[in-house]
């Protein structure tokens, strides 16, 4: 009954949100540019329903809610400019999208990841706005026995200065930092008694288990913060924040997925639809304030992720944009074509794999494996 109730309403409202606003990024910059858009659509498959407007644009929304996509005039797997518009009149090559110059064609682009980080920019400014962030000092509240911290000397009243280079401010800075380098030694500034001085610490490995059950390694100093304090933000405040907020999620992201890929964390740390329902209801259940969250975080990992230089993503796209700049002319149709279905192989591959890591991660499997063991 809660999956019905709470899981699948709120799965469906984020990744219905998520995927109009990164469409809608395409689709407004594209009539900037003079395309004609044929088709906007929040899901894939059969048209559930829909209406035209004006511009003889089809609005639907379709069957299968795991995307959707807006469908240009002109646009075609061959990205260069003018291919397969020959038989066009002039009017149809005014507002047809392969007909456009390079700029126009990759502003067009990127702007659908441009626009997911907009949005996670404006849902995070409002929340610290109105609800405010936590805001701990960097100071350390207790240190854990046998831990790290204790290791390295750190005390109780220390004061993080900087980490592994980096400045910090708040408590969550040093988690920041910590949760990623498990095994590797840190330099930590710390001022004690109104002086500087440096220790080095090395985070040791601890296994966290989610909201949703979803288990991951993650560096741990051994450290406690004092209480936190929700401090808001003015407009212009809260704005840079969260600017900030969106650039080190997009840093801590970008250095998970290189973990992964060189093998300092593992794989079944990916997750696919099932994770983001599981993450979605879950998050619902605890309040507001927790989805709006989750759906700037989503957001942000959206935008990200189609910037991946892989054929068949936005990232694909510029990247041939990239070489017919320094070409001079985009690639041929075959090499394009050859490239997309390389794409389309590691998406769906993709895909696949996290759906299915999404399943063994499951508490169904995990009950059936502990009574075979």
């Amino acid at each position: 009954m809660s999956f019905f109730l709470i899981y699948l309403p709120a799965f469906l409202l984020l990744l219905t949100v998520l995927v109009f606003v990164h469409e809608m990024g395409h689709y407004w910059v594209a009539r900037r540019c003079g395309v004609r858009i044929e088709v906007f659509s929040i899901g894939f498959g059969p048209e559930i329903f829909g209406w035209t407007d004006r511009a003889n644009t089809r609005w639907k929304i379709s069957a299968i809610p795991l995307g959707g996509y807006v469908k240009m005039f002109g646009e075609g797997a061959y990205s260069g400019g003018g291919g397969g518009g020959k038989a066009m009149s002039a009017e149809d090559r005014a507002v047809s999208f392969s007909h456009k110059n390079l700029a126009a064609r990759a502003a067009i682009v990127f702007a659908g990841p441009a626009a997911n980080y907009v949005f996670a920019i404006v849902v995070l400014a409002g929340l610290f706005m109105t609800i405010g962030q936590p805001h701990t000092p960097a100071s350390v509240g207790s240190v854990l026995e046998g831990s790290a911290a204790e290791a390295a000397g750190i005390l109780p009243g220390d004061v993080f200065v900087r980490v592994n280079g980096t400045d910090v401010e708040r408590f969550a800075d040093v988690q920041r930092i910590v949760v990623l380098r498990a095994n590797e030694p840190l330099e930590i500034v710390l001022r004690r008694d109104g002086k500087e001085l440096t220790l080095t610490a090395t985070p040791k490995v601890s296994e966290v288990t989610d909201i949703s059950g979803n288990k991951s390694k993650i560096g741990m100093l051994g450290v406690s913060q004092k209480v936190a304090e929700y401090k808001k933000s003015g407009p212009v405040d809260a704005v840079v924040e969260a600017v900030e907020e969106s650039a080190n999620l997009t840093v801590m992201t970008v250095t998970a997925v290189g973990q992964i890929i060189s093998g300092k964390r593992s794989v079944r740390e990916l997750g696919g639809p099932v994770r983001i329902g599981q993450l979605s209801g879950d998050t619902a259940r605890n309040g507001l304030v927790p989805f709006i969250s989750l759906l700037a975080l989503l957001s942000i990992n959206l935008g990200l992720v189609n910037l991946f230089p892989v054929p068949m993503l936005d990232g694909g796209h510029l990247l041939y944009y990239a070489i017919e700049a320094v070409r001079g002319k985009p690639l041929g149709e075959r090499a394009q074509e050859f490239g997309f279905r390389i794409g389309l192989v590691v998406v769906l591959g993709l895909m696949l794999f996290v759906t299915l890591n999404d399943l063994v991660n499951l508490p169904v499997f995990e009950f059936v494996k502990n009574l075979i063991t």
